[in-house]
């Protein structure tokens, strides 16, 4: 039998999109003028959000919530991948690694549950517009984004926790520009099937869910305007309420 190397990897090497020397430089010049515009609208978003009063609404509360996702979210990989054009292959330590790891799997899930929350919003404001400041108030707003965030850290810790619980050794180049659960797991030097089976159903779940519930939401708000709308410019004042979404 061939001896296996069980050197501890205490640092892995993203090798990148490409090794491509002129499509590295395109993709870091379209990278960061993609990373620099989402910066810039999510955060004007957030700031009209936060000095309009006239925008203290559930609807922009929320909106407020995903922009702030946003920034973070491509925070969490953009500035290692756009370094990682610019140099070559990124080294990363095991922790950094499980760092950009959790983050990531936290806002992307966080996301999922928030945008299921906005069509829910939708919904309620569209088919319910009587009792919309009862069901949606304040409170209401508050918990619900509570529980997005919440959910979402409670399925990234899973993932980081079992990540963390796995040996690495011999091999440590990921085959990606950042740290996610699948490359990580090629290079575990010891059975992963449990890890997988978390990704299959926990991680499918929490984006299938959520999409179910929008995609439900929205039949309802579409059968509900063509039912009792009658006039082109009433369903198309309250379709355009959902844009934002």
């Amino acid at each position: 039998l061939a001896m296996v190397n069980q050197t501890e990897v205490n640092e892995f090497i993203l090798l990148g999109l490409t090794d491509i020397q002129g499509l590295q430089h395109f993709f870091f010049v379209s990278f960061l003028l993609l990373y620099l515009t989402s910066l810039l609208g999510n955060g004007a978003i957030v700031t009209m959000v936060v000095c309009e009063p006239r925008l203290r609404t559930p609807m922009y509360f929320f909106l407020g919530n995903l922009s702030c996702l946003d920034i973070f979210y491509s925070t969490v990989t953009v500035p290692k991948m756009l370094t990682g054009f610019l140099f070559g292959h990124q080294p990363i330590s095991f922790g950094g690694c499980l760092a950009q790891l959790h983050f990531f799997h936290f806002l992307g899930s966080t996301e999922a549950v928030l945008l299921a929350t906005m069509a829910y919003d939708r919904y309620v404001a569209i088919c319910n517009p009587l009792r919309y400041t009862l069901i949606m108030s304040p409170r209401a707003c508050l918990l619900l984004a509570v529980a997005s965030w919440s959910a979402g850290f409670v399925h990234a810790m899973m993932h980081s926790v079992m990540t963390s619980q796995l040996r690495f050794c011999g091999h440590n180049h990921i085959h990606h520009f950042f740290c996610d659960i699948k490359p990580l797991l090629n290079l575990a030097c010891c059975s992963t099937s449990l890890n997988m089976t978390l990704l299959n159903i926990v991680t499918t779940s929490i984006v299938l869910v959520p999409f179910t519930l929008i995609v439900l939401s929205y039949l309802y708000i579409t059968s509900f305007v063509f039912q009792k709308v009658r006039s082109q410019e009433g369903r198309w004042k309250l379709f355009s309420t959902c844009a934002s979404h």
